[in-house]
């Protein structure tokens, strides 16, 4: 699996989250949400520390990762996060 974070929508993270420093921020599977890839679950996003990364990609200082404990919601697809500027805010897609 791949992940995608333009550099738009990492600068966005930045900004909402106040993020100053390097650091990293989880994609991780919580239950419940809308606009998930599995009906009745969605996507958070946390600062955490990696302790098994199953995939990662650095932007703007920050490492975003997706934990191997989180991999089977991705099952077969990508991930990647755009910015939607009409609603400024990210965009996930699974590809």
């Amino acid at each position: 699996m791949n992940l995608k974070v333009s550099t738009e929508a990492a600068k966005w993270y930045k900004e909402e989250l106040d993020i100053k420093d390097t650091t990293q921020l989880r994609f991780f599977v919580r239950y419940g949400g809308v606009g998930g890839k599995i009906p009745g679950f969605s996507l958070g996003l946390k600062l955490d520390k990696p302790q098994s990364t199953h995939a990662s990609t650095e932007v703007e200082n920050i490492t975003f990762y997706i934990e191997e404990a989180d991999a089977w919601y991705f099952e077969e697809s990508n991930l990647e996060v755009h910015l939607d500027e009409q609603r400024n805010e990210p965009i996930m897609e699974y590809v």
